[in-house]
């Protein structure tokens, strides 16, 4: 039996690996200088007047950090932070319950925040800019208006695709963040911190090429390290080197340059089907049965980032890297 005074610690609330790879402080927080330099300054103002900071928005592709950076902002400042979700935000008594509960200075991260009910939308604009809440209770001609006050707060938001944010929701941020794809080189600094962290020798080979397959993002590279992991502990390997790193890409049925069967066959389509392009994305999507919404946003970002594809007025076209990186005849090639 524990004595009174030791805490027992229940299996479910030791943190996951996510938790333990994910940066707790600018210092650990890899990649996006320029972006940090601005949000340090805008804490450290913040803190000094003691003041609740700006509402701050961050878009960008899925796995770059967003949420990461809402809680180191919530970690700099001193403040708890709580997390919500866009599409749980369906009726305005949502957003109040959580809203009159906040603690003075707390943060409310909001990831996908551009999928909240326009219904709900419309109560927060009061509430992000005067820090009032305006519920109606009651119907018809009973209805009365209740006005809350609200402590000083920020609203964090995270959004993939900030052009589906209204034009109100989107001016009541004070800042507004894109966040890019990762350089090579921080790439490879994340994959080292976190092999420390998870305590397994690798090679710097082998980082190289992680760094090479992870599709300039955080959270791939964290994941194919993590498989790595897996193939060497499986096979009895001393450590993670070029040959377990490639064992574990060809069951991934990942190449190189981080493709995937899907991005690969994105490509082939263009080519075999389309004579290498340009075809427009709802052609291409029937071609692949697939949403037109999953080829934009998902495949088409990094696609773009490598070379192999190019958006035209016309259409989509393969690119003569893209022949190049399918082992095709350079003849074929139109670009």
């Amino acid at each position: 039996m524990p004595k009174n005074d030791e805490k027992t610690i229940h299996p479910d609330e030791s943190p996951s690996i996510e938790q333990l790879l994910r940066p707790q402080n600018f210092q650990e927080y890899v990649g996006q200088e320029k972006i940090k330099d601005h949000l340090k300054l805008i804490i450290e103002a913040a803190k000094q007047r003691h003041e609740s900071s700006d509402h701050l928005l961050f878009y960008g592709q899925a796995g770059l950090g967003k949420t990461t950076l809402a809680y180191i902002i919530g970690q700099e400042m001193g403040v708890n932070v709580r997390s919500t979700s866009g599409p749980a935000l369906e009726k305005p008594g949502d957003i109040a319950a959580i809203l009159s509960n906040l603690e003075p200075n707390e943060i409310l991260f909001i990831d996908e925040i551009h999928r909240i009910n326009k219904l709900v939308e419309e109560i927060f604009y009061p509430a992000m800019e005067s820090r009032k809440l305006h519920l109606v209770i009651g119907k018809g001609p009973a209805a009365k208006t209740f006005t809350l006050d609200l402590p000083p707060f920020t609203v964090v938001g995270a959004t993939t695709k900030v052009n589906l944010l209204s034009a109100p929701l989107r001016s009541r941020f004070g800042a507004t963040f894109r966040l890019d794809y990762y350089h090579h080189a921080d790439i490879e600094r994340i994959i080292k911190r976190s092999a420390k962290i998870l305590k397994i020798s690798v090679t710097d080979e082998a980082v190289r090429m992680l760094a090479e397959a992870s599709r300039f993002t955080p959270r791939v590279a964290n994941r194919l390290l993590k498989r790595a992991r897996d193939y060497a502990q499986v096979n009895n390997a001393a450590a993670i080197d070029r040959g377990v790193v490639q064992r574990t890409l060809e069951m991934l049925e990942i190449d190189s340059q981080g493709l995937e069967n899907a991005d690969r066959e994105l490509l082939t389509t263009i080519i075999d089907k389309f004579s290498g392009g340009p075809v427009g994305l709802k052609t291409l999507a029937a071609s692949l049965n697939d949403e037109m919404e999953t080829i934009e946003e998902l495949y088409e970002p990094f696609l773009m980032k490598l070379g192999f594809l190019q958006r035209t007025p016309s259409g989509r076209i393969a690119t003569a890297a893209a022949y190049e990186h399918l082992g095709l005849e350079k003849e074929r090639k139109l670009i």
